[in-house]
């Protein structure tokens, strides 16, 4: 079926003369008629026939073939009047003539005349197969858009304003994930694409400014962008480079203070030969979706995923496979930072005409489930792509040439309606400080999910401390950070209770430098109820541990135990040491020595906070470290 549907995209669109042939008794018209079949471009082509027909206005193949001309070109309007001529003067004169007017009529969305026309052309016997199934397409879509138009979804854009748009053409948008930049592409002049960025400052997008002169340039064309979610990762497409490999690649960029690294070519196995374009990179950076043509897809241009090696490579590209691509074209994939909802753009699956805005879930086995339109009017029959959508799910940005814009494409944002949005996912934006001189420091910044012992995140802060990491509600992550010289901090962000909210976090995190006497609190290290039994979860942490003390190799700590003052101080302190003495034994059954250990239980001797409240007693309950040399 996928090379019956490619021959007939590949014959409809062509430019030949195959309806009959009906010659003219006006001498001057036949000639012009001539002249067309050998013309040297298509607008000379057109010019001819239109004389042509201006020399017989009954001229009916020449007027036939104006209307093929037209719909190709994408003069639906015209093509549609001219169609409608063949039809007034000899219905059936070809009944390639119901295709053609059909196909243009759901162009500009004449949905039942377009359904009409279809539906009598494949009426007749003998339709070619490749054409048949076509057809059989166009009413799918010409039926689901009817349906489409009696429910309607909220969708209210909004013009992001002169500080972006300008006379020129603006798309792809893409924002951080505390929607505080964005960063788009922009049309200059006739060809040349760049890279522009605006801030948001107070509810209002900046002026918009060129990227980076690292990354635009004037020769080739920079587009197809997306970001990291902490705004420090840039893939692109860059076309016709001379370090690419295929005429369009795929590349890479890393923000160093307020500019970019210059771009590196990402090469095999993602790019080769052929196209690769429109990257979509995960939340956690480990999986880069993309769109290629190349070998082994289910026809046109499909949608691909690569996942990042531990070696710092990519793994052998893998098709997303039937439930998001077409014999047809899938472009412009978005991968929410819930890491399981895709929203790409389609003219294969049924929708309005053209390309249509669609969303696709992971299920519980990690497989795709079938795409789904994202409805009318959010989708119509022009064309609907290069959507994304911010972080909380809540808000979607887009291109579109609506009126009242400021020219060509603009950008704009909706509220994205209930049904479409991504699972509920916030983040956590924060600082790392040196304790005592508050100095900003690079430091490495883990995140990881408990339950799968997934890596959410795992960079580190930039020059001014800074960090950025997206984390999908409804899991439970252990967050650590490390840096030569200091101690290890780590905290816990349970958001797999009923009370979490997607809220975003703001924390400043203050480094201890190692010390004889510093403390450092194990904030993921988990005891089963009452007990010294260590939970899974708990082996995130310990691991942590372990490194740390590996790259310290002259430090030696006290575990130590800790608990609230709930039941007999007799029984917490002997829980408090039997847990102590349970992390001491996993550290030393993984190889660390026992001379540079030591464990103690303080029982409640020592809270943190007053045991009056839950979440008091929650803090109390825990497992420190102690530096006892160095």
């Amino acid at each position: 079926m996928k090379n019956v549907l490619l021959l007939f995209l590949c014959c409809w669109s062509a430019f030949s003369y195959s309806q009959p042939t009906v010659s003219s008794s006006n001498k001057q018209a036949q000639k012009f008629y001539d002249l067309a079949k050998q013309a040297p471009s298509k607008e000379k082509e057109i010019e001819f026939l239109q004389s042509a027909v201006q020399a017989d206005p009954s001229f009916i193949a020449a007027i036939r073939r104006l209307g093929d001309l037209n719909r190709s070109s994408g003069r639906h309007q015209e093509a549609i009047g001219f169609y409608e001529k063949v039809l007034s003067l000899n219905p059936e004169f070809d009944r390639g003539t119901y295709l053609g007017i059909g196909t243009s009529k759901l162009a500009i969305g004449e949905y039942t005349s377009a359904l009409a026309h279809l539906t009598k052309y494949l009426s007749y016997p003998n339709v070619p197969e490749a054409n048949k199934l076509g057809a059989q397409k166009l009413i799918a879509d010409c039926r689901f858009a009817l349906d489409a138009i009696k429910r309607p979804q909220p969708f209210n854009p909004i013009n992001l304003g002169s500080g972006v748009n300008t006379a020129e053409m603006e798309y792809l948008p893409v924002v951080t994930a505390d929607q505080g930049l964005l960063i788009f592409t922009r049309r200059v002049g006739d060809k040349n694409e760049d890279f522009f960025k605006s801030e948001n400052k107070d509810g209002q997008w900046t002026t918009a400014s060129g990227l980076s002169p690292a990354i635009n340039t004037p020769s080739y064309n920079e587009g197809a962008q997306t970001i990291s979610p902490d705004g420090n990762y840039l893939f692109f497409t860059g076309c016709n480079r001379p370090d690419g490999k295929g005429s369009c690649d795929i590349y890479i960029s890393r923000r160093e203070g307020k500019d970019w690294s210059a771009p590196f070519n990402l090469g095999s196995p993602i790019n080769g030969r052929g196209w690769e374009s429109q990257p979509a990179i995960s939340a956690n950076g480990s999986t880069l979706y993309f769109v290629s043509n190349r070998p082994g897809g289910l026809g046109g241009y499909d949608i691909w995923k690569t996942e990042l090696q531990s070696d710092g490579g990519w793994s052998a590209p893998e098709n997303l496979g039937p439930s998001i691509n077409t014999a047809y074209d899938e472009n412009f994939p978005f991968i929410h930072p819930d890491n399981e909802t895709l929203y790409f753009s389609s003219n294969g699956w049924p929708g309005m005409g053209d390309k249509d805005l669609f969303v696709s879930r992971k299920d519980a086995s990690g497989n795709w489930a079938k795409a789904e339109n994202l409805g009318y009017p959010i989708n119509t029959f022009a064309e609907e792509s290069s959507l994304t959508i911010s972080s909380d799910g809540r808000t979607a940005y887009y291109a579109s040439n609506r009126e009242g814009g400021l020219g060509g494409l603009d950008l704009h944002s909706f509220e994205l309606p209930v049904y479409s949005r991504p699972k509920s996912v916030t983040y956590i934006k924060g600082i790392v400080l040196d304790e005592k001189t508050k100095e900003c420091l690079i430091a490495n910044v883990k995140i990881t999910e408990l339950s799968s012992r997934h890596t959410a995140f795992d960079d580190q802060s930039n020059e001014d401390g800074q960090f950025l990491s997206t984390l999908p509600v409804g899991k439970s992550y252990a967050f650590t950070v490390e840096k030569e010289g200091y101690l290890l901090y780590s905290q816990n962000f349970p958001l797999n209770r009923s009370s979490s909210s997607a809220q975003p976090f703001t924390i400043e995190v203050p480094l201890q430098k190692i010390e004889v006497g510093k403390l450092a609190t194990l904030s993921n290290i988990f005891f089963e109820t009452n007990k010294a039994d260590l939970l899974p979860e708990s082996e995130v942490e310990l691991q942590q541990l372990i490194h740390f003390m590996n790259a310290n190799p002259k430090v030696s700590i006290e575990i130590a135990g800790h608990t609230d003052n709930v039941g007999e101080e007799k029984t917490n302190q002997v829980l408090s040491e039997n847990r102590a003495r349970r992390v001491y034994g996993y550290l030393v059954n993984n190889r660390i020595a026992p001379q540079r250990l030591s464990f103690k239980g303080y029982g409640e001797s020592k809270p943190l906070l007053s045991n009056t409240t839950e979440e008091g007693r929650q803090k109390n309950r825990r497992t420190e470290f102690k530096i006892l040399s160095y």
